[in-house]
């Protein structure tokens, strides 16, 4: 095989007319031809990019922008030689050669024009030759050209060779509006406000086309000056990249088989990548969509976590306890339980971190606030605790306590700025507390009646209203210092949240239902029917998903949206206690809930079967809360008066662990 570009024979012009026939490889010829044939001849020398006209005296050439015009390297000895070099020996064994199938040619050409953009143009070359394919039809080679060099008539006069290799007759059009669009810009851009102007009357005008796109061109001429322009138009000026951008945009009207889409291989392989981390049950990190952050020479798979602990500390009073999940490896009577488990991922919280246990008796709700600083937990012990969140070593510690609730804490809401918080108590409770968190202060307690039930609430986007409720039949609307805004009667209220537009909220009901109510035009419809007794929910960050406790049944999924059940999660045990879910992780991807059977279970969203079983409470956990900001850390309250929080596992290296299972199983 000669050398890139080398070559002393000058190749025989290929006849240039009308574009062809729609092909991305010359399949007919794929290493078929013989070497003594014309067409052989015309192969080892055009089957890559066909030279244009401006360009048909020989040797490879390309332009600043555009494509090598002939992605063929001639041989020393002239065609023969070069197709005789190319069937490494003769006709006979380029005879042998296999045929292409359409997917191989399909990648060749993606290869060659990810290495055209890496400037590999002499490489591009031998590849089309060696392989019989082209890159891209000659007429969109000279086009790409001509536009790259800013020649705009020349370029027009492509169009009319590539029309009939364009599928939709309204493409021409658009094509030619968005070429003399950018000759306009550069007329002004260069000073020349009198063909500016000529472009607009006479070229841009008459094709009838976006009108209201000409109006706004035609006031740019009122730029004094080139930034100004540029400016205006939201434009790079002229030059490679604004040209390199208009032929992006040319490109969506052409067919793949004449001009592949811009930078195609990369687009695939990163959707390769999102997709792969889409289908990753485990991923909890933030996505980057570039490349270079990734390895392409592999599957995306999560870090694995592995940890040990010994046996004898397996217990609730110490500060770090061990996470059991389903399919851990455990062997009884050994010094060590080992658990290596493939769940146990980077950035993922299934290990307990710390235990707080400033409570003294069941914990029944836990919150994190919406910038992740803090956690307010609400116990039976008549108190809120606030703690605040370490950024670095994402430790909790005592921040305030908040005193005074008689009746417990069973429900608390952070306002959207989070300077305030709102508490509840259990069915038998009619008041509300409104705390300031910066001072520690009560800024309202709130009663309407003493036979009334205030057991949920939720603040309204604009942090300046709040509804509450209960099972005695009515919902209020009341405002920071307790005054009642508005009300529904006859609504036994279970759960209470409203939407981002600030006009609805969304109540569960007595009746294994949700519906809407909006304050503003006092109308009210069913969203979600259920067969059993709603005991909470709450909506996704987006609000198109509800996360359903119910009773009896577990966790469910519903499409707000289309109103329909999603997906049922599996393994949780529910029965009438009010257990309260979560969304979480990066993108919400995640779903914990707290169990009646002492557990937290997590699901990735789209899969019934939990992906980790989380032990080390001792009675039921009544309430999960996933940091908003802290993707990897997790909090869960339980009656048996502790908190938990939970993070990524600690790292042991691969050769202790596998030293350690060896160990175990002699």
């Amino acid at each position: 095989m000669q050398a890139n570009g080398a070559g002393g024979g000058q190749p025989p012009p290929p006849p240039q007319g009308p574009a062809g026939p729609e092909l991305g490889c010359l399949g007919a010829q794929n290493g078929e031809a013989s070497s003594g044939s014309a067409a052989g001849e015309q192969l080892a020398h055009a089957n890559g990019l066909l030279p244009s006209a401006a360009n048909s005296s020989g040797g490879s050439s390309s332009s600043p922008g555009g494509l090598s015009v002939n992605n063929g390297v001639p041989a020393a000895g002239g065609p023969g030689s070069a197709a005789a070099e190319l069937g490494g020996g003769g006709g006979s064994a380029l005879k042998k050669k296999k045929r292409l199938s359409q997917s191989d040619e399909d990648v060749i050409r993606l290869i060659g024009q990810h290495l055209h953009g890496l400037g590999l143009n002499q490489t591009v070359d031998l590849l089309m030759q060696e392989s019989g394919c082209r890159l891209e039809h000659p007429s969109a080679t000279k086009f790409r050209n001509h536009v790259m060099e800013g020649e705009w008539d020349k370029a027009e006069n492509d169009l009319n060779e590539l029309k009939p290799l364009v599928h939709s007759p309204h493409a021409i059009v658009r094509m030619k509006f968005l070429l003399l669009q950018q000759k306009y810009l550069e007329y002004l851009e260069d000073g020349k406000v009198l063909e500016a102007l000529q472009v607009l009357r006479c070229e841009l005008t008459p094709l009838k086309y976006n009108t209201e796109r000409i109006h706004v061109l035609s006031g740019y001429l009122m730029c004094s000056h080139a930034e100004d322009l540029r400016a205006k138009a939201e434009w790079e000026g002229k030059g490679t990249a604004s040209r390199s951008k208009l032929l992006d945009k040319l490109q969506t009207y052409l067919p793949p088989s004449v001009m592949l889409p811009p930078r195609r291989l990369q687009n695939l392989l990163r959707q390769a990548v999102e997709l792969q981390r889409d289908r990753c049950l485990y991923h909890n990190t933030k996505l980057d969509n570039n490349l270079d952050s990734v390895s392409l020479l592999i599957d995306h798979v999560c870090s694995r976590r592995h940890f040990k602990t010994k046996a004898s500390t397996l217990s609730s009073t110490q500060p770090i306890v061990p996470t059991y999940c389903r399919g851990l490896r455990s062997v009884c009577g050994a010094p060590y339980m080992l658990q290596c488990l493939g769940i146990m991922r980077k950035q993922f919280p299934c290990y307990t971190q710390q235990i707080l246990t400033e409570h003294c008796n069941e914990v029944w709700f836990c919150k994190f606030s919406n910038d992740g600083t803090k956690l307010a937990t609400g116990s039976k012990d008549t108190t809120v605790i606030i703690w605040q969140v370490d950024p670095d070593t994402h430790q909790l510690k005592l921040l305030k306590t908040l005193e005074g609730h008689a009746y417990g804490v069973s429900y608390i809401a952070w306002s959207p700025d989070d300077n305030y918080l709102v508490a509840c108590g259990p069915d038998d409770c009619s008041e509300l507390w409104l705390w300031n968190v910066q001072t520690g202060e009560l800024r309202t307690k709130m009663s309407q009646s003493h036979e009334d039930s205030l057991t949920s609430v939720a603040w309204n986007p604009d942090g300046k209203r709040f509804v509450t409720g209960g099972q005695r039949g009515q919902f209020y609307q009341c405002d920071l210092d307790g005054n009642l805004l508005d009300s529904w009667e006859g609504v036994r209220v279970q759960c209470l949240w409203c939407l981002s537009d600030g006009k609805t909220v969304l109540a569960s009901d007595t009746h294994q239902r949700i519906r809407g109510y909006n304050f503003e035009d006092l109308t009210d419809r069913n969203i979600v029917q259920e067969d059993h007794p709603i005991m909470s929910f709450t909506i996704s960050k987006n609000g198109r998903l509800a996360l359903l406790n119910v009773a009896t049944q577990g966790v469910h999924l519903w499409d707000l949206q289309d109103r329909v059940l999603v997906r049922k999660y599996q393994g949780v045990t529910q029965g009438f206690y009010t257990i309260h879910s979560c969304f979480g992780g990066h993108n919400e991807d995640f779903i914990a809930s707290g169990s009646e059977d002492h557990k937290v279970y997590i699901w990735h969203k789209r899969s019934e079967l939990p992906i980790a079983e989380l032990t080390g409470h001792t009675r039921t956990v009544n309430c999960v809360s996933w940091n908003p900001q802290i993707p990897s850390m997790m909090a869960s309250a339980s009656d048996d008066g502790t908190v938990r929080i939970w993070g990524p596992a600690p790292f042991i290296d691969n050769q202790d662990i596998e030293e350690e299972c060896s160990s175990m199983d002699s």
